[in-house]
This record gives structure tokens, sequence and C-alpha cells, in this order.
């Protein structure tokens, strides 16, 4: 008889390989604890394999805000430690980047702490009131392994504070909650303490909005116009690419700004910002861009973004179309939801256009360019930035507004710019797979059936002024400019804590002509003090021409500087109805907006 053989099994290890847990004990700190699992044994990293050293590396940006933050900079007490709570030697090899030795261990535990205090949507915040954190501004990526798998656990420090976020939970575990990979852990913001939080439905998806920080916001009336924003994008795009979506609110005392995620966003508004007709209308523009993203950005992105590089800058040129598309959007989208009506949209396009062309910048930087430059100018301003560098946000919404009236005009309104966005959505989007700037062109071109090089040359590449009334004059519109009621002299006055700060000082203006600079604090106009609220009626008692003695403070020297008065500037554009406008005109004008030239 033969004896019988048991067969042992070894139970299958089905958690992930990297493992997080975020704990907050003391929020009045503002600082997060974090440990950080790794079943070395189990990575598949040629280099952790090679070299027996696990390397961790800290982002220093996070997607959809191209600056580079440093986020490793509020990382403190590093430590690292064997399963059996042996200390391993590590080192620090550059800013954001820890290598940790693990010859003969199986397991290594990291544990740090992370200090946040900043409140915007795209850093972190921890204080006795919440919790707030971005997965590049907390998290480490092991090289290599950014495709695997992470499960994150989050031990809130008292047991009446939720935790909301767009990342699915682990099953039968509690506040544990499993992300694809590092890119999913990176996208999915955490809203942990006592927010409130509304549950709706569009196209039978379901939504959450979350609002923390006290204020105005009146739920009632937002998530209705939230819903027709998202129904009008939805339908835009041919659906919704979510089960499920979370909007994140946060009110605060003067913040402003938005981040987009693949199935969530993060809102920053002015905690009494909401009843105020033009305000809230602001807060709805804020709301109808961040959600865009979710196709534009999020899934249509450039090749550069298609995968994404969190150790340097991910160069393009074409965020212009990302980030100033979306914006152009964000301004029409209302006015589709029956938010605002064409007068309030004719409004705001006009605030856009006086802020375009009363930009020196737009005459030095490409709009491609700026695009390019993100990473060192957009976000790092400084008192000549206005003479130098013009918004991507800004220029390149107003090109797509160019090219929606070009396609528009030529097709009576059955093409325009929705059809180029479609398209983008089914040959890049759907698939996430990164466009080039010349395929981005190609589809435009497509949709238009025109060669637009010239087009791209002089406007996007180039420093062509836009050219507005031609293109609006097939829709029945003017731009109506109106001037400064007073001489220029060629820089802008601030009130700083009590002294006059001249924050500005515009390329070959009468200012800086005189040799007048930017820091520099102004004193007096003529022997008289002066005050920057008040600067405007003091200038009307004088004539183009006109030389003033302009007495500032230049490094703590007395310094009288002679100005000679130039010829008011524009104060303002305005959108206006041609006269005696055409059949074409009024139906062309119908066809974009939905009213008629008369309603306005």
């Amino acid at each position: 008889m033969t004896e019988a053989k048991i067969l042992t099994i070894s139970p299958t290890i089905t958690s992930p390989a990297i493992q997080y847990k975020v704990s907050m004990p003391h929020p009045e700190s503002h600082l997060f604890e974090v440990s950080l699992s790794v079943r070395v044994e189990e990575l598949s990293s040629s280099l952790l394999q090679m070299s027996k050293k696990l390397d961790l590396k800290m982002p220093v940006w996070t997607p959809g805000s191209y600056l580079i933050r440093e986020y490793a900079k509020h990382l403190q007490d590093f430590c690292a430690y064997s399963e059996n709570k042996q200390p391993l030697p590590w080192q620090k090899l550059s800013k954001n980047h820890w290598q940790i030795e693990t010859l003969g261990v199986s397991k290594v535990i990291v544990q740090y702490k992370i200090f946040a205090n900043e409140l915007t949507v795209r850093t972190n915040h921890l204080d006795s009131t919440h919790a707030y954190f971005n997965g590049a501004a907390l998290f480490f990526y092991i090289p290599e392994c950014e495709k695997n798998k992470i499960r994150l656990e989050v031990i809130s420090p008292l047991p009446n504070w939720q935790i909301t976020t767009s990342l699915p939970k682990t099953p039968n575990t509690e506040n544990t909650f499993e992300a694809e990979d590092f890119d999913t852990l990176v996208d999915s913001p955490f809203e942990i303490g006592n927010h409130q939080l509304y549950q709706f439905e569009v196209e039978g998806k379901k939504h959450q909005l979350a609002i923390w920080g006290k204020g105005n916001a009146e739920p009632e009336k937002l998530i209705p116009d939230i819903q027709k924003i998202i129904a009008v994008e939805a339908e835009f795009f041919g659906g919704l690419p979510y089960e499920e979506y979370l909007f994140i609110l946060h009110s605060s005392s003067k913040g402003f700004g938005g981040l987009e995620h693949k199935f969530s966003c993060t809102l920053n508004y002015p905690r009494f910002g909401f009843r105020n007709k033009e305000k809230r209308d602001r807060f709805m523009q804020l709301v109808a861009h961040e959600f865009f993203h979710l196709w534009n950005v999020k899934r249509i992105r450039p090749k550069a973004l298609e995968e994404f590089d969190y150790d340097q800058e991910n160069y393009t040129p074409s965020l212009w179309f990302s980030e100033g598309t979306t914006s152009y959007y964000d301004l029409l989208i209302p006015l589709r939801a029956g938010i605002y009506d064409v007068q309030t949209f004719l409004k705001e396009l006009g605030k856009e256009i006086t802020l375009l062309l009363t930009t020196i910048g737009r005459k030095v930087q490409p709009v491609s360019e700026s695009s390019w430059d993100a990473w060192i100018k957009l976000y790092r301003r400084d008192n000549n930035s206005n003479n130098c560098q013009i918004s991507y946000y800004l220029k390149g919404a107003m090109i797509s507004l160019l090219l929606d009236l070009l396609i528009r005009e030529k097709y009576e309104n059955q093409r325009s710019l929705d059809d180029v966005m479609y398209q983008m959505w089914e040959k890049f989007g759907k698939s996430e797979i990164g466009f080039t700037p010349e395929q981005l062109k190609a589809v435009i071109e497509e949709v238009a059936e025109l060669d637009l090089g010239n087009f791209f040359k002089r406007y996007i590449d180039g420093l062509d002024e836009l050219p507005f009334d031609e293109y609006f004059g097939h829709f029945g519109l003017q731009l109506k400019k109106e001037d400064n009621e007073w001489p220029d002299w060629g820089m802008n006055v601030v009130s700083e804590n009590n002294k006059e700060i001249i924050k500005f000082v515009e390329n070959n203006g009468p200012a800086q002509l005189a040799g007048i600079n930017a820091g520099d604090q102004l004193l007096a106009i003529n022997g008289f003090r002066v005050n920057a609220d008040k600067l405007g009626y003091r200038l009307k008692d004088y004539q183009p021409g006109d030389i003033l003695e302009v007495t500032v403070f230049h490094q703590d020297e007395l310094i009288t500087h002679q100005i000679t008065l130039a010829h008011p500037g524009p104060s303002r554009y305005q959108l206006v109805p041609v006269k005696n406008p055409t059949a074409t005109q009024e139906k062309n004008f119908v066809g974009w907006l939905g009213s008629s030239l008369e309603s306005i």
C-alpha cells in the first residue's frame, strides 16, 4: 500500500505589495503621519533586484498644475525598518529621492511625516476642522513600479470624521481603499472631516458634492445648476465616462481655483461668494471648467502628458487647447445650460477680450511658447510678467473662440468647435492615446475642411493680433473700445500696509521712460501726497503731454522724476451689435448663441 502524500498549499497573497497607511493623530500640528509597507520580493523592479536597494521618489508636481512644487520640502522624520523592526540603512540621493538598503529583507516599512498647512486644490491641508490631501503631495512612488496596485488605509483622528474620495473601497474592510496604480492614487484626492455630503444623480450616474468650510453656499440651489452643467457636457460628448463622480468644494476666506481629476474635482471658492449673482456665475464657470476637463485633459491629452513623469517638467505646446479651449467652453456652457443669459455671456467674453488686449505680453510671447514655459512663468509671476508673457488660458480661449466662429460661419452653424472636441474624444480620448500638435491641427482642419497653417503660424506660433472684428462681423457683432478718462502714465499702483507701492511699470511707457521702477513707493504728485485709490481723480486734472513731478522712495532713497503723460489707454472692450445687421448675420448669431441680436 502506497503512503498518501499530503500536499501543502501556501496561502495566496491577494493584498497589494505596496500599502500605505495615513493617520493624523494631532490635526492641530498640521502633520500627516504616513507609513509605507513594501514587500520588496514581489516587486518587478529590475533596479531593485539588481541593486538590492529600494528607491523612493516624491513627485515634484501634480498633473493639471504645471509648476514644480517641490512637495518633498514638507517631508520630515523619515525612517525605514525591516519587518522585524530593525532599522535599515538609507540615504538621500537628491531633493526628492531616498534609497534604502534591502539586502536580506523581504519587507520594508517606511515612516515619515508631511507638514500640511497650505489650502489650495493642489496641496495638502490639515487642521482641527478637516484633512485634505492630494496623492502627489503625500506619497512616494517606486521607480519601475508605478503600475503596481496600491492599498491605502486612512485612520481618522475622531470617530465622527467621515472619509470622502473617488477611490474605490477595499471589500470587507473599513476605511481602506484600492488604487489600480500610482497615477490613480495621485488622481484621487481625499476630504476627511465633518464636511456636508450631498448625493444626486445625472444621466443615471451617482454624484456627490462635499462642502467643507462655513459660508453662504446653498446646496439646494447649487446642485440643480451643477446638474444642468453635467447634462450639457454629457450631451456634448455623448455620455458620461464614469459611474460615480465627486465634487469637493472648499469654502475658504479668499481662495480661488480648481483641479481636475478623472473621477472627481476639487474647487476652492470664497466662502461668501455664492449669493451675489456675478460671483455665483463665476463659480458655475469654475464648475463647468473643471468638469469639462474630465474629457479635455484627463482623457484627451497631449502626447507629452500621456504618461506622467513625476520627476521633472512635462513639456507641451498644446496647453492653449487643453486649458484655453476649456476656458472658452466654461463661458459658453453655463449659457447653454440656462444658468445665465446671452447678455451675461457677451459681458464675460468682453472682460476676457479686455484682459487680453490690455496685456502687453501678448505682443512678446506666442501662446505655444506660453504653454511650453508654463513651468517657469505662468505660476511664477513677477513685476515684469505683464510686459513679457501671456496666459495660455486667456489667449487659448480667444483662439478657440475664433476657430469656433470660423467653422460656424463656413458651415452656417452646422459644424463648430464642438465637432472638433467630439472628434478628439473619438480619436484620442476614448482610448486615452496622447495627441501630437500635428494631430490636433489635422483634426481641426478636417472639421473645418481648410488649410489652417497660416492661422496657426500667425496666432498660435506667432504674435499677430487676433482679428476679432473680422470674425465677429459675420455674427453681427463688433468690439467697442472705451478709453480711460485720464491720461496714461504707464504704471499700476496699489496700497499695501499704508504704503502706495508701484506694482507694474509698462515697458516703454511714460513711467519707465522717466526712470521709475516696480517696487518703488509712490509718495507725491507735484508735491502733494497721493493715494492709490484716488489716482484716477488726480490724473483727470491733467492732459496728455503734461509733465508731472512724481516723488518716490527707490530703495529708501527719495527721488523725484518727471513723467510726460501719454494719451489715455483702453479701459474696456464691449461686444455690441453692428448697425443694421443682415439676415445672414442674424441667422449666424442665433445659431451660435441661441438668441437674436435684438435681444442684446
